[in-house]
């Protein structure tokens, strides 16, 4: 017989992964607005910033990522994405909020990331997300996602979130994440189990979640991080 070219069936896995990204959009009571975070930067304010908080070391920290946007501006998406994803995953080392600032769960802004030069999940996540708008990526085609991650083959899950690029609203998002280096369609990443995802403009929740996350309280720790953004230099 010929070879099928029927579509293979969709794994439940990938279903849930792209359904629990294509649910409702919130924003509403929420304290999110279109133009919360825009896409420009100051960039003597972040000096100033840098050289405060952090001193020489953050300023070339700092010099090295004005060179990534201006290295990276007008080329591909493809591009863009990847040496992103590099550029935070390689300078960035994994701690957990609680050895980085003392708190169990701290969202830091971009700066703050790259001064310290650590950072947990969100922060990684974070950091592409702003990183990208100022390369004028859209910011409807990013969105922070919250996932649940499953770890080795012994079941166990950990929180944790990526940052997806989504080519159309339907699309099957590309994944940035620290902990797998290179970029994989949403619908590949059968470790990761989806429960919301957002950006400065809005809330996606999926139909239904088994997660005891808390979408409205943890994004009161991204409005906070978006203030600190701004009194630094993000405009």
């Amino acid at each position: 017989m010929p070879p099928s070219t029927a579509t293979p069936p969709v794994s439940s896995g990938r279903r849930r992964f792209l359904a629990a990204l294509g649910g409702l959009a919130l924003t509403a009571g929420l304290g999110i607005s279109p133009d919360t975070l825009h896409a420009d930067i100051d960039r003597a304010r972040l000096r100033n910033s840098m050289q405060r908080l952090y001193g020489a070391h953050g300023l070339r920290v700092l010099d090295a990522w004005f060179a990534l946007l201006d290295r990276l501006a007008g080329r591909g998406i493809g591009t863009q994405l990847r040496e992103v994803n590099d550029f935070f995953n390689q300078r960035v080392r994994w701690l957990d909020d609680i050895d980085i600032w003392g708190q169990k769960d701290y969202w830091a802004t971009p700066l703050e990331t790259l001064g310290r030069g650590e950072g947990d999940c969100e922060d990684y996540s974070i950091a592409k997300y702003v990183t990208l708008k100022e390369l004028g990526v859209p910011g409807e085609r990013l969105r922070m996602i919250y996932v649940r991650a499953r770890l080795g083959r012994g079941g166990i899950t950990q929180a944790h979130m990526v940052l997806g690029y989504y080519e159309t609203p339907s699309a099957d998002p590309r994944i940035l994440d620290n902990l797998v280096p290179s970029i994989t369609p949403g619908s590949q990443r059968t470790d990761l189990d989806p429960v919301f995802s957002f950006n400065s403009t809005g809330l996606w929740t999926g139909s239904s979640t088994r997660s005891r996350a808390n979408p409205v309280a943890r994004l009161s720790r991204w409005r906070n991080a978006i203030s600190r953004m701004q009194e630094q230099g993000f405009i």
